[in-house]
């Protein structure tokens, strides 16, 4: 049988000395005044707040774009301009355009012909000689495909016709088509033939070419005339089949022929003040050079700005995945935080770029507070002096068992190197003592009984 020997409590107390449980925790003071412990408020926060910390700035490249340009890239100096307007010659000179060869009106599309047929009447109209005044007349206008469409005779082509000849074709048409061939013809609207007349005029104009001749007086005059101020330096010049002519105004009313040039269809007259023919014609060349040379000038400025964008943008995003290789690789000097106590995971916490972080950043970050085992009434942020040698360390409490001191934590800024403590709750201490004593009283025991 085998015997069961007493052990005393006060020997178990004694056997378990060497495993009680120490757990951390924040003193209220220190002996020799090291320790401050405040409790956070505004004014605390506030005060804590004013320690001077400038946070590590992140790279320039973050912060760098791939640029833009302005102006014209590349283009080169501007030609100087070929005529210079602030210069007067001392006189204009005169080209006169070839005097058209004379021909006879062609009918021609967007012309409105008028077509006149008599009426059969009653023998008192005849007698009395009204018939002529019942003639029935009818207006047609050339179409795009240069006729015309006559009831009971059809399309009738006419356009590039003069007159009598539009008036034969007619004529063999009614009589093919078996209606009396008496008939009128004559043009009511001129719309195939024009002259434009711009510039120096009172009122700009298009001046249709007729049966009779345009002559360039009554053009200008059709335009409400010339309203030039200085005529000893203005022209008349006459753009005719890519040629250019010019009469100056002094010699267009000082000779009595010159009001009388022939103008002819498609002919642009422009009252103008440049001075030199050659000039004028060479500055319209200039100018549509210039407008080509600028056009070819951006469209290689916008290429070559494109690509130094892209290379300007790929050098950046290198330079910036080489830093956030060298930031995994902790390669990068950083500030840290350090959690620790009940948390849920103690750890470093990297105060941001740029940019401060808060005590509640740092709690949230690690997953919070263990409610279950962390005192809320014990939240510290412990902080040591600036001063190289200096022992002094003061422990900011926060007492988070009532939630809207929350709000403190979100304004808490934190330093490089503060150490985030949550003490333990009593209970947690005890049970965590009982759980390191358990075993040595099992162990105890079981000697006892041997």
């Amino acid at each position: 049988m085998r015997l069961i020997r007493f052990v005393p409590p006060l020997l178990l107390a004694l056997s378990g000395c060497g495993i009680v449980y120490h757990s951390p925790s924040v003193p209220t003071s220190s002996a020799d005044g090291s320790l401050s412990v405040v409790d956070m408020d505004a004014a605390s926060v506030q005060q804590a707040n004013a320690t001077p910390y400038v946070p590590r700035p992140l790279p320039a490249i973050f912060s760098q774009t791939g640029g833009t340009g302005t102006g014209m890239r590349g283009a080169g100096p501007v030609p100087d301009p070929v005529l210079d307007r602030r210069q007067k010659p001392m006189g204009l000179t005169t080209r006169l355009p070839p005097a058209p060869q004379p021909e006879a009106y062609r009918i021609g599309v967007g012309d409105e012909v008028l077509l006149a047929t008599p009426q059969v009447g009653s023998t008192v109209e005849q007698l009395t000689g009204l018939l002529a005044a019942q003639n029935a007349r009818q207006g047609y206008t050339v179409q795009d495909d240069g006729a015309i469409a006559i009831p009971n005779v059809g399309r009738v082509q006419i356009s590039g016709m003069t007159l009598e000849e539009a008036e034969a074709e007619l004529f063999q048409r009614l009589v093919e088509n078996q209606i009396d061939p008496s008939f009128s013809l004559e043009i009511a609207d001129f719309n195939s033939r024009k002259v434009s007349i711009g510039g120096a005029v009172a009122q700009p104009a298009v001046a249709p070419v007729t049966l009779t001749p345009l002559y360039l007086d009554a053009a200008l005059a059709a335009a409400g005339g010339v309203t030039v101020e200085d005529m000893d330096y203005a022209s008349v010049r006459i753009y005719r089949d890519g040629g250019l002519y010019q009469v100056p105004l002094t010699r267009l009313y000082g000779d009595a022929s010159l009001p009388k040039i022939q103008l002819v269809d498609g002919d642009s007259v422009f009252v103008d003040t440049a001075y030199d023919l050659d000039l004028a014609q060479a500055y319209f060349a200039e100018q549509i050079q210039l407008a080509q040379f600028r056009q070819a000038s951006r469209i290689a400025s916008l290429n070559e700005l494109n690509s130094e964008v892209a290379l300007r943008r790929g050098e950046l995003e290198e330079a910036r995945a080489n830093f956030r290789t060298r930031l995994e690789l902790e390669s990068v000097d950083r500030d840290y935080v350090y959690l620790s106590g009940e948390v849920k995971t103690q750890t470093r916490y990297p105060l941001p770029f740029g940019n401060t972080a808060t005590l509640a950043d740092a709690l949230f970050s690690s997953g919070g507070i263990e409610t279950t085992t962390g005192n809320l009434r014990q939240i510290y942020v412990i902080r040591g002096s600036e001063m190289p040698g200096d022992p002094t360390v003061t422990a900011w409490r926060l007492d988070a068992a009532n939630a809207t001191n929350m709000l403190l934590a979100t304004r808490f800024e934190l330093r490089p190197n503060d150490i985030v403590f949550v003490a333990e709750q009593p209970v947690t201490r005890w049970n965590r003592v009982i759980q390191q004593i358990t075993p040595s009283l099992i162990n105890a025991s079981v000697a006892a009984v041997d």
